[in-house]
This record gives C-alpha cells, structure tokens and sequence, in this order.
C-alpha cells in the first residue's frame, strides 16, 4: 500500500512539472508572437523576422509555394509588402498551441491586417522549436 501511494504521488507530480513545463514554453511562443505583432505593425519587417530561425532551413509556404532559408522569406516580405500602407497593423487570433514534442509545439491561427491598401485575412500553421533556449519559427505556412 506504501508503495502504491508513493507510485501516486510520483505520478501526479510528473504531470503536473509537465503540465507547468508546458504552460511556461506556450507562454514563450506567445511571447514571440506579440513582439511580431507589434514590430509587424511598426512596419519593421527586420524586427518581426526575429521571430524565425535564421538558417537557410527555414521553409516558409504561401499562396506563391515554398520560400526556403530567412534571407529568401525577408526578401519575400519585403517585396510583398513594401510600405506601411501595404503592412498596416496586424492581429492575431491563435486558435491552438499544440506540443509535438519535446521543444516543439504548432501553432495554429488567423491572422488580420487593417491597412491602406485594403484589409487582408488569413490562415496560418506555424512550427516553433526551442533553439539555444529561444523560440523561434522554423517553419511557416500562411495563407
């Protein structure tokens, strides 16, 4: 019975350290989300890539198909929205940060932009993984 009791308690604080774990690394990639927000609507395109990996391994996917490594996505960016009419101010609405695995979560969201040139919606899917204890956007599909 002791050592029952004991299997208990060791499980129950496994879940809940991973539980806490979890709520810590979803708060981080939220984190990183709002400093893109607001740089994106600072329309300073530099200071929102900040929050993707910069390795030519990046992979972003768009309506235009796949865009790989950070320089290719910045310069992506920069040629679709090239002003401040064209990027606006952006919001966010995540519907679901999912864990994948161990310093790996999904996010899934809509993104909104109010601007100039028209206002524009969307769907995205992002992949963050923890790298050199930062999150980072190692792949993007937005549409």
């Amino acid at each position: 019975m002791k050592n029952l009791i004991l299997l208990i308690c060791l499980v129950s604080f496994t879940f809940s350290n991973a539980q806490l774990l979890e709520n810590k690394d979803t708060k981080a990639i939220q984190k990183v989300l709002k400093k893109q927000r607001i740089a994106w609507s600072k329309n300073n395109i530099e200071e929102f890539m900040e929050g993707y990996w910069k390795s030519d391994s990046l992979k972003f996917y768009g309506s235009n198909g796949v865009t790989s490594g950070w320089q290719n996505t910045l310069d992506r960016y920069k040629k679709a929205y090239p002003s401040k009419d064209h990027t606006g101010t952006l919001s966010f609405k995540i519907n679901d940060i999912s864990k994948i695995n161990e310093g790996a979560y999904f996010v899934l969201g809509e993104f909104h932009l109010k601007r100039e040139v028209g206002n524009a919606t969307g769907i995205f899917m992002l992949v963050f993984k923890e790298i050199d204890g930062k999150w980072k956007i190692i792949a993007d599909t937005s549409s």
